[in-house]
């Protein structure tokens, strides 16, 4: 049943990102995001990759290794790529991109609907859960669909689907400090989040030294490095809570910067 749920969520979150891509002009599709100066075609072709690589994590192992393979020889010489070579997956741009990946999505919800949340996957870095597998795909989506939201200047009504990334922002605590070679500088602080449907979401144990309140929101921006710590209406107590908001990363890879103050706070 929790897979039947996230996959619904993430399902839900792709329908809501393509109607706003539905309303881009030709031009728009060219147009850099807030978020690495992406345009919103890379920023969708990002999307397609990684949904591209869960499906095949889930139904073709082998061939998910001989991407990775690929990719990581490539990067060893100094290119940049996706992986794409030679896997016969298409990427168009603007609207043809648009409906390439939203037909894609589709398909790995289903396969997500269908799994066992406690079945091992290959994965970018170490193997994962399949249910962490959904949770990632549901905060990239809505993450970078952020990215296109602020590029807009359009607003966004927010839903309790975010749930799901502040857990994982959660639950990244120690993954923020390991990334920059760092140990956690003490327990993970008490989190107390308030829900878009007013309902209080609470992670770890209760600690008035140690703490991060204020809505669920804000925190979701933070820990995706949508803004800036400065930018949010986040109370953070405590130099353990602080300077884990100061460098929080919910996603893989590399350690990445926050936006600095006023860059994305619009």
């Amino acid at each position: 049943m929790v897979m039947v749920q996230l996959a619904d969520d993430l399902r839900a979150e792709g329908s809501e990102f393509h109607a706003l891509l539905e309303t881009l002009s030709e031009q728009d599709w060219r147009r850099a995001t807030p978020f690495k100066g992406w345009t919103v075609d890379y920023v969708l072709q990002h999307l397609v990759f990684g949904d591209w690589l869960n499906t095949l994590s889930l139904t073709d192992p082998e061939q998910f290794s001989a991407v990775m393979a690929r990719r990581m020889a490539a990067r060893a010489e100094g290119r940049k790529t996706m992986g794409l070579e030679g896997t016969g997956l298409q990427v168009g741009q603007g609207p043809e991109l648009l409906a390439q990946w939203h037909e894609r999505l589709g398909r790995l919800c289903d396969l997500f609907a269908g799994s066992d949340p406690k079945a091992r996957m290959q994965w970018v870095g170490p193997d994962m859960s399949v249910r962490s597998a959904a949770t990632a795909r549901l905060m990239e989506t809505w993450a970078h669909g952020q990215d296109v939201y602020d590029l807009l200047r359009q607003p966004r009504v927010a839903t309790d689907r975010i749930r799901n990334i502040a857990t994982l922002g959660v639950n990244t605590y120690g993954w923020s400090f390991q990334i920059h070679g760092l140990e956690p500088p003490g327990p993970a602080p008490h989190v107390a989040l308030t829900a878009p449907s007013g309902t209080i979401w609470t992670w770890n144990e209760a600690n008035p030294d140690n703490r991060i309140e204020g809505p669920a929101l804000d925190f979701c921006h933070v820990v995706t490095q949508g803004r800036n710590i400065a930018d949010v209406n986040l109370t953070v107590t405590g130099e353990t809570a602080r300077y884990w908001m100061a460098i929080a990363q919910c996603f893989a890879g590399a350690p990445e910067t926050p936006p600095p103050p006023g860059a994305r706070g619009w």
